[in-house]
């Protein structure tokens, strides 16, 4: 499982955004979110560093 800091979540639409974002590239990908605490969890064959970038490209920067 990825953990990633997610930077501008702020609804359910940031959620399905970041969401669309990694199942484009891995469709059974699993991702949680947390809008107060700004994390995301993934359970994807996806490298952290191929997810931090789905979701920057998504706009929402991943925070180190």
């Amino acid at each position: 499982m990825l953990s990633l800091k997610v930077s501008g979540m702020t609804c359910g639409g940031c959620i399905n955004a970041v969401t669309r974002a990694i199942q484009s590239q891995d469709p059974q990908a699993k991702v949680q979110a947390d809008l107060a605490t700004q994390m995301v969890n993934l359970e994807t064959s996806l490298s952290k560093a191929q997810a931090s970038q789905l979701v920057t490209d998504a706009g929402f920067p991943v925070l180190i």
